[in-house]
């Protein structure tokens, strides 16, 4: 599928629940993707051809719907996979990072032995909303000592401002596809 093609087709596809998990918000559901077969091919072929211009050495993804992207593409790639999870979730010595989401704060953390440095780290996750998640991801990888190349999302939400925060930390930013909140 053409790139121009590829937003207005994975657009089509995603369910938009309004006011959830609060008021105000638009929450863009990407699990009508991952059902539609065509939609989650075309979706990981898409980040694995860019990543092959990028000599990517790791796949991270964050918890939880970012594993199912991140964990395909890993596989797509034949490339190293790794847990970017909510606190407490992971057995063996980790490192954390607090971070705001757009409706709250959380924090995530990754084993300490995650990457080595000089790792070539891409960041998967499902969407970019107020970007914390992936900047807090980030910055973990770069306390190991990694080269975080860059951050891939199904879905853009541009007026919450994270895809302009993440360009601004040094990160390039790979959307498939990007809502409006009027959208």
């Amino acid at each position: 599928m053409s790139t121009p093609a590829l937003a207005p087709f994975l657009k089509a596809r995603v369910r938009t629940i309004r006011g959830w998990p609060k008021p105000g918000v638009n929450f863009r559901d990407v699990t009508t993707l991952f059902q539609d077969p065509e939609a989650f091919r075309v979706m990981v072929e898409a980040f694995a051809l860019d990543c092959t211009s990028q000599n990517i050495g790791i796949i991270a993804a964050v918890d939880a719907r970012g594993f199912i992207l991140g964990g395909a593409l890993a596989y797509q790639l034949h490339k190293p996979f790794v847990l970017v999870r909510k606190k407490g979730k992971l057995p063996h010595k980790t490192i954390f990072a607090d971070y705001a989401l757009e409706y709250g704060t959380a924090t995530v953390e990754i084993h300490a032995d995650a990457c080595k440095p000089g790792d070539r780290v891409l960041i998967v996750d499902d969407l970019i909303a107020t970007g914390g998640t992936l900047l807090a991801a980030a910055q973990l990888f770069r306390q190991l000592g990694a080269e975080v190349v860059g951050v891939a999302a199904a879905i853009d939400l541009p007026e919450l401002g994270g895809s302009a925060k993440l360009r601004a930390a040094g990160l390039k930013v790979h959307a498939l596809c990007e809502f409006s909140e009027t959208e």
